[in-house]
């Protein structure tokens, strides 16, 4: 059969979140034309795929598409979140993408969506066709790109559903993913939950809000992380108190650790436990209801990553534990933040998204469309959206901020970016208006802390526990 022919602007490979967010702008902010192919049956990336139960651990109104709201800005009346910003969960996020896509994206004429489709990359004679095949007809398709491939799928999000553990497991074993927890028809004598990342968290809130005594869990913990406490990242204008304490933070910390005491002790930063030190940060965020929900689970392993699993004994890195009869095991390991190489954002004719902010994908994704509609050379699109790596470990905590000063200094430099980012609602927090003369003032603040920060950052190399 020969390939159907097409020509766009812009071909974007990825209708997840990213990709969303990327064409919404460059749709407000052009009359580019735009092919969207993805893997896909329907709009939303990883959340196609999600376990049932997760939620944003961001409030809704800072994702989606900077178009159309994602909620109705509602404050949670009840449960572990009350007195803060809604969480839109997964059937919730699914159904503002397919509306987007078909409310938003497609009445415009300029875009045409293939789902459930791959692809399958450049024509090696033809550098400007690109190529991709449905995956139900196999009807193949040669498109001549005018502008540029736009790769949305580069950051590899991933959840448990999508890959096996990077343990073994022996036959006899009952371990699933997070997505069968609320299919279970019996009750397990125990449940492990492996992993202590967001979908680790999200497991064990899961149990306990189904009434498990917190007993009858285990968490295997390879690594304390520092996390967020989410009252601090509600919408409204930059600054605050919040703010503030941490520049004071800063500012007067002599050391790495006793940064790390002061963020704690003004509630900036939380942990698990006051007993152990945190070694990551991975910019999850909690309610303090929820974090007291996690404290109340006391059987916690804290001996690396699990090695392997079978029906005596589980193998960890610095451990070999015995089993318990009739654990159901409940796999957390995926990484959906996987530290990726960077690589240039903006490259010839080929565009990568990735975090220009870490772990603000959909902010990331379009102000990379906006700087790609409003400046002339890539250069100065590089030096605008230069990516930024996911946080990993304690330290990320300071290079995050540090990134975050260099940024935002060269941004103040650029007023019709600094208008565009006052107006952004994917930002969160937003810019106030400033006068040229106020930007030029918030300038000497931003290299003291940038500079204090990397001061502690040399000093830090000395401390190994907080690597």
């Amino acid at each position: 059969m020969k390939p159907t022919a097409l020509e766009v602007d812009y071909l974007i490979v990825g209708a997840g979140a990213m990709g969303m967010a990327f064409a919404d702008t460059l749709l407000a902010e052009t009359d580019a034309t735009v092919a969207l192919v993805d893997r896909y049956d329907q709009p939303g990336g990883h959340w196609t795929v999600a376990y049932p139960f997760v939620r944003l651990h961001q409030p809704s109104a800072f994702y989606g598409v900077n178009s159309r709201e994602l909620g109705s800005g509602a404050i949670d009346q009840d449960g572990w979140n009350a007195g803060l910003h809604e969480l839109a969960s997964a059937s919730e996020i699914l159904a503002y993408f397919d509306q987007v896509m078909r409310k938003t994206f497609l009445p415009t004429g300029r875009v045409s969506y293939f789902p459930k489709s791959f692809y399958d990359g450049p024509d090696p004679e033809r550098p400007d066709v690109q190529r991709f095949h449905s995956l139900v007809s196999g009807a193949g398709f040669e498109v001549t790109v005018k502008r540029r491939t736009v790769d949305a799928t580069y950051m590899n999000v991933t959840v448990p559903a999508m890959v096996p553990p990077a343990y073994d497991v022996a036959p006899g074993v009952r371990l699933i993913t997070p997505n069968q927890l609320p299919a279970l028809q019996d009750r397990p004598s125990h449940y492990t939950v492996v992993g202590a990342g967001k979908t680790g968290i999200d497991a064990c809130l899961w149990l306990l809000s189904r009434g498990t005594d917190p007993s009858d869990i285990t968490w295997i913990m390879p690594r304390d992380s520092w996390l967020l406490d989410r009252a601090h990242w509600q919408p409204g204008n930059f600054g605050g108190e919040a703010d503030e304490a941490r520049l004071k933070a800063v500012a007067d910390a002599d050391s790495v650790q006793d940064l790390f005491t002061r963020l704690e002790d003004n509630g900036l930063l939380l942990r698990l436990s006051p007993d152990t030190e945190p070694t990551a940060y991975r910019c999850a965020t909690v309610a303090r209801a929820e974090l007291a929900q996690l404290r109340r689970i006391d059987d916690i392993v804290r001996a690396g990553r699990v090695q392997r699993i079978d029906e005596r004994a589980i193998a960890l890195d610095r451990a070999t534990l015995p089993a318990q009869a009739g654990t159901l095991y409940i796999d957390c390991t995926a990484d959906g933040l996987e530290r990726r190489p960077t690589v240039p954002v903006f490259d010839h004719a080929r565009i990568t998204l990735q975090a220009v902010v870490p772990c603000q994908q959909v902010f990331s994704a379009a102000l990379t469309a906006h700087v790609e509609a409003s400046y002339a050379d890539d250069d100065t699109r590089n030096e605008l959206c230069a990516p930024a790596p996911h946080p990993h470990s304690a330290l990320d905590w300071l290079r995050f901020f540090s990134d975050i000063q260099e940024r935002i200094k060269r941004w103040t430099a650029d007023p019709a970016l600094m208008d565009w980012l006052s107006t952004c609602r994917l930002m969160g927090r937003r810019l106030p208006e400033l006068t040229p003369e106020q930007r030029t003032a918030l300038l000497p603040m931003f290299q003291a802390q940038k500079l204090k920060l990397e001061e502690l950052l040399q000093q830090a190399q000395a401390v190994p526990a907080v690597n």
